[in-house]
């Protein structure tokens, strides 16, 4: 099992292929889900149940599922050790915005069903397939192209990108592993614009959202 919190949230899952197990509310009545046991709970019952500092209104206990490839998936987002909770679920995000419906994880990047992840994804999670798997088998055994984020890459924009690809995107402090950059047949980077030198890099989330934004203004 795992938590949904927030009521916009778990309004959006009788959409999605998730079961609701329970929901624990301070008012009921905002929740209109049928087939759902919602009980009635306290304020400060809900901050003892909540992993929020300042929980709103209600709580879903909801049933984790399996998740398979899929085999359509046009540009799949590849993760490679991402750790932090707020990156993965702003990636997700994004991943949803832009219409990726997968995304492909190392096995130590941070578990999707952690509730960081879920509140940062704002019910994207609903709609993007996070999948886990040995991202060095996984991009051994495939004919797609794959591009991946590197300070030394070309620039993003002189970059022309094939209609079927990987992006990957490596961990938050040390980069991709050095067996993924192995397989990688790009290299892209955001070119600096500003002056100073004291931003090193970018978040790996921030750089997300300008990678995609690029690629699919070439698209629109």
């Amino acid at each position: 099992m795992f938590l949904v919190e927030g009521n916009k949230t778990i309004q959006e899952i009788p959409k999605s292929d998730y079961d609701v197990q329970e929901i624990y509310s301070v008012n009921p009545f905002d929740l209109s889900l049928d087939g759902v046991d919602i009980s009635q709970i306290t304020p400060t019952e809900l901050k003892k149940i909540s992993f929020l500092q300042h929980p709103k209104d209600s709580v879903a206990v909801c049933r984790l599922k399996q998740h398979y490839p899929r085999q359509d998936a046009m540009i799949r987002l590849v993760l490679d050790g991402i750790q932090d909770p707020g990156n993965l679920g702003t990636i997700i995000r994004l991943a949803d915005w832009f219409g990726i419906e997968e995304i492909v994880c190392s096995e130590d990047t941070v578990d999707v069903y952690n509730p960081k992840v879920i509140q940062a994804s704002m019910g994207s999670f609903l709609r993007v397939n996070v999948i886990y798997t040995d991202l060095i088998d996984f991009l051994k055994n495939t004919d797609v192209q794959i591009i991946g984020t590197d300070m030394e890459g070309k620039n993003l924009y002189q970059t022309t990108f094939p209609e079927v690809f990987y992006l990957v995107l490596g961990n938050e402090g040390n980069g991709m592993r050095l067996e993924t950059e192995k397989l990688l047949n790009q290299k892209i980077s955001i070119p600096r614009f500003g002056k100073s030198k004291q931003t090193e890099s970018l978040n790996v989330s921030m750089a997300a959202g300008i990678v995609l934004g690029q690629i699919f203004s070439d698209r629109s």
